[in-house]
């Protein structure tokens, strides 16, 4: 139990969707200590003793739920809602899934697959991948946002204007986020709690893990923010840079076919060197590799590289 905390979301007050007509779970002043218990991108659906055929009965009209909405006092449109994220507290499992029709490549893997995962929530050491990977963690929410402008129900999948399933690594403890307000209150929700996940997320799935999560909910009157924006604490990739990295690439005049290019890449180099199934390292490479643009300026192609933290093997 948080004992700062003003506040606390139980994990049954979560919902599906955006939608700006839904009532709040809490109303609260600006400044205000929130304890999240957020449920898992499954629902619950996935667990510890979940089997690949669970992957393929997943219901996806209960997939990433979010806790709240929280509506803040004040808030009007053209507002920001300052959100500091102060900590979270993990559960010690998780799961990494390849969902058929859904990630970077998934016209290559059309097989479910489930990698489950377990780790110390305390030390947050790094969580074990077959008998030779170790990943290290780095908790955050994958969705986390405000209610949009727009009337009616709006899939929770995509990310917006005002945040949502935005899926940055960054937004981890000790970063300040900053989130436009589209209407009243800004009815504020998070979820879709991660372990660990590499900067692109590409098979779709991060170590999707339940866990609890601590904010402070402040308002910054007429920011007029065109989009999100946040500022971290310090260094964001210390628990990935101890040995290096092994990158590909991909060169080309279309950047999404360059990062599949580059993602393929790695998959390749990782079955050679390392003897490993494809779909075990594209899960692996979501959970723990970066994309990054390295060139977008020298017409007519660009330049993909993917990073894959050599610490996770050595």
């Amino acid at each position: 139990m948080c004992t700062s905390c003003d506040y606390t979301i139980h994990s049954r007050q979560h919902h599906f969707g955006w939608n700006n007509a839904n009532v709040p779970a809490e109303r609260v002043a600006p400044g205000a200590t929130i304890l999240f218990h957020c449920q898992d991108s499954s629902a619950g659906q996935l667990g510890p003793l979940s089997t690949v055929e669970s992957v393929s009965a997943l219901d996806f009209g209960r997939i990433n739920p979010v806790s709240g909405p929280i509506h803040v006092e004040g808030a009007m449109p053209g507002d920001a809602l300052k959100i500091t994220i102060d900590s979270f507290g993990p559960s010690g499992w998780g799961w990494t899934a390849n969902i058929p029709g859904f990630g970077l490549l998934a016209d290559q893997f059309k097989d479910p697959a489930l990698t489950l995962w377990t780790y110390d929530p305390k030390t947050l050491a790094p969580a074990m991948f077959g008998r030779e990977g170790a990943v290290p963690l780095k908790p955050f929410a994958g969705t986390i946002g405000n209610a949009p402008a727009e009337p009616g129900l709006h899939s929770i999948v995509p990310p917006r204007r005002v945040g949502g399933n935005m899926d940055i690594r960054d937004l981890a403890a000790g970063t300040v986020l900053y989130l436009p307000v589209e209407v009243p209150g800004a009815l504020f929700s998070v979820g879709d709690t991660h372990a660990a996940q590499g900067d692109g997320e590409v098979c779709g799935t991060a170590i999707e893990s339940p866990m609890d999560v601590v904010l402070t909910l402040d308002l910054v009157k007429g920011a007029n923010l065109p989009a999100p924006r946040f500022t971290t604490p310090g260094p964001v990739t210390r628990h990935l840079d101890e040995k290096g990295y092994e990158a590909t690439t991909g060169i080309g005049p279309d950047l999404m076919a360059a990062a599949r290019d580059a993602v393929s890449g790695m998959i390749d180099l990782l079955c050679a060197q390392r003897g490993m199934a494809a779909v075990d390292a594209y899960m692996l490479v979501s959970t723990c590799g970066d994309l990054r643009i390295s060139e977008i300026v020298d017409a007519p192609n660009w330049v993909v590289s993917f990073y894959f933290p050599r610490c996770v093997f050595e």
